[in-house]
């Protein structure tokens, strides 16, 4: 069944959903050619998930407003072709009537198809579906050379399919992905299980990752939250069409909240799947609570559309605009604060490590808790890795931990003191950092990080002329 009719028995509606996206595409191209020929290409979008500065451009950039719809959905299959400007909220809001989902949903409902690809995500089905661009099956890219073309893991243009996840669109823009999808159910039934301890935490969790079970019932979804060093928690999510009363977390009550209990034995708890799937959204994780919006005297007079992620990040750029955070801290005769909002990945037999070093060091919490597994064999057809440009090892579970704060500055630091010291930390554990924020490596630790000689011919391949910036550029340089 598609979005716009039963697949192969409404060919109109069909073509009238393809029509549309190849209207956006053309606008797309025009816009392209209209960008003088020694200028940086770059998005004409306003919103953005990303976390580090950006360089600033009056010049034009690419028209992708015709580029944010899903063209079709077909259910028989479970797959769907998405414009690469669409968000998650509109493609849930597109498979769910058929009882399907992408295999992996973020967590913030403005992230786009096409951002999570090109970005990396994750979600509490990552440790058995794996990632985002795992579940693509096709791609039409727009290259910074300007040529449309589509790439698959096969054929002529299988270098950029594997390079493409982790480029950040420093290669060329998604304009179309046909992407798997997974059948799911009405509602999902929660169990919150509470840890005392961290290495007990890290030893349910690389089990939980591989049997799929736990206490004898099955594990679909799995994450989870460290409030401190001795109070943890793994969230166990399992699909189910029984029917029962379900819990609202857009109202008073907070979500990451209701994790917490004193009890030995699992809280329960039972969610729509549209709600579990949007159930960080709301508050932003936890984040909400710099805003005042989890005091109850606030929250009740907060409008509910406004108790989403893609409001507050209006606060946040209104508070990076006017300082907004340090005037108050400065006021208080206090030290301007380090931003650290970062997602880093370590192997699963490292993760009780990496926290409890975080937790001595870095003055944030919660954490938040995220295994995944690739579920690509890990072999390209020419031998080299899978995914080059964020090289995780096929075979092996890792755990993404995120937090997403700011520290006090000291003097005589240097610039971003415990982001370096988070680098270095994740690097000494075998691990990788996300590069939606600020980072600070050096270019030869970066290449060696972040697909090195593989980056370099993609990009001669891809973008010739530097029409994009490069990877280094827009993930650690600021300009």
């Amino acid at each position: 069944m598609s979005l716009l009719g039963k697949a192969g028995h409404d060919p109109a509606a069909h073509e009238s959903g393809f029509a549309a996206h190849r209207a956006g595409v053309d606008r797309l191209l025009a816009s392209y050619r209209a960008i003088p020929a020694d200028a940086n290409v770059r998005l004409a979008k306003k919103t953005s998930n990303l976390f580090r500065a950006r360089a600033k451009s009056t010049a034009p950039g690419l028209d992708v407003s015709g580029l944010t719809k899903v063209v079709q959905v077909d259910a028989e299959a479970k797959t769907a072709d998405v414009a690469g400007m669409t968000t998650y909220e509109d493609l849930v809001a597109a498979t769910l009537p058929y009882g399907l989902a992408p295999t992996v949903v973020p967590q913030l409902k403005t992230i786009t198809l096409g951002g999570a690809v090109t970005g990396l995500g994750i979600e509490s089905s990552s440790f058995r579906t794996g990632l985002p661009h795992e579940a693509v099956l096709e791609m039409d890219v727009l290259t910074g050379a300007g040529e449309l073309i589509t790439a698959s893991p096969d054929g002529a243009y299988s270098d950029l399919f594997r390079g493409f996840p982790n480029s950040y669109g420093t290669l060329g823009y998604t304009v179309r992905l046909k992407i798997e999808l997974e059948s799911v159910l009405p509602y999902v039934a929660l169990r919150h299980v509470r840890f005392h301890d961290l290495r007990e935490l890290e030893t349910a969790l690389d089990r939980i990752v591989v049997e799929k079970f736990y206490d004898g019932e099955q594990v679909d979804y799995l994450d989870g939250v460290v409030f401190s060093a001795d109070e943890s928690y793994l969230t166990l999510g399992r699909k189910t069409d029984e029917p029962g009363p379900v819990s609202d977390y857009t109202g008073m009550d907070i979500y990451y909240r209701s994790l917490q209990h004193d009890a030995a034995i699992p809280k329960r708890d039972r969610l729509t799947i549209h709600d579990y799937l949007w159930r960080w959204d709301t508050d932003w994780f936890w984040c909400s609570r710099a805003f005042g919006t989890q005091n109850p005297r606030i929250r009740r007079f907060w409008p509910k559309r406004y108790r989403r992620s893609s409001f507050y990040w209006k606060l946040i750029a209104l508070d990076h605009k006017f300082d907004i955070s340090d005037r108050l801290e400065a006021r208080k005769g206090n030290p301007p604060r380090e931003r650290v909002v970062q997602d880093i990945e370590v192997p699963v037999e490292r993760t009780a490590d990496f926290v409890e070093w975080f937790l001595r060091e870095i003055p944030i919490e919660p954490l938040w808790l995220c295994p995944l597994r690739l579920r690509d064999t890990g072999a390209s057809t020419d031998g080299g890795r899978a995914w080059p440009l964020y090289p995780l090892e096929p075979n092996r579970t890792y755990v993404n931990v995120g937090f997403w704060s700011a520290v006090p500055t000291v003097a005589g630091q240097p610039e971003g003191a415990a982001n370096r010291a988070i680098e270095k930390t994740v690097t000494d554990f075998d691990g990788h950092k996300s590069l939606y924020s600020d980072a600070f490596y050096g270019k030869d630790e970066f290449a060696a990080l972040y697909g090195g000689s593989a980056y370099t011919e993609l990009k001669k391949r891809y973008d010739p002329d530097q029409r994009l910036l490069d990877l280094y550029s827009k993930a650690v340089q600021r300009k």
